[in-house]
């Protein structure tokens, strides 16, 4: 039905395009504005009632009419959801630790009181960069 509906409004539309452009204009428009126009102009003289402004008039009304059950139709299919409505999704699995954990933590044992004395033996010097390069990273 919806899309039947669909169908007639599209050919509507040819109908009323076309019959728009065939009718002949009333002559002036904007430019019946200036140099003292009457209202005669402005508004245009009343015109008999022709076949063409007849199909005009059925065809745009038409087109309303349908244009209107068609938005009711679709605003009834769709009805707004909620995010809440659906069921969660089920959490992921956990995974075992890779290591078990110690419950207490264990002693490090402290260095010998000789280690602490020894001088640091001396690095040996290096030559500088050359210039544009900046020196490695340590």
């Amino acid at each position: 039905m919806y899309y039947f509906l669909i169908g007639v409004l599209a050919l509507d539309s040819f109908v009323l395009l076309a019959a728009v452009l065939l009718q002949a204009g009333q002559g002036g428009g904007l430019a019946s504005l200036g140099a003292g126009a009457g209202t005669e102009q402005f508004m245009g003289g009343r015109q008999a009632t022709t076949l063409l402004t007849k199909i005009t008039w059925w065809a745009a009304g038409i087109f309303l009419f349908l244009s209107l059950v068609l938005a009711l139709i679709s605003a009834r299919g769709s009805t707004p959801r909620s995010v809440l409505d659906a069921a969660p999704p089920a959490p992921a699995p956990l995974q075992p630790a890779p290591l078990p954990l110690q419950s207490t933590p264990q002693q490090v044992p402290a260095p010998a009181p000789a280690e602490r004395a020894t001088p640091q033996p001396a690095r040996p010097q290096q030559n500088p960069p050359p210039s544009g390069q900046r020196p490695p990273d340590r």
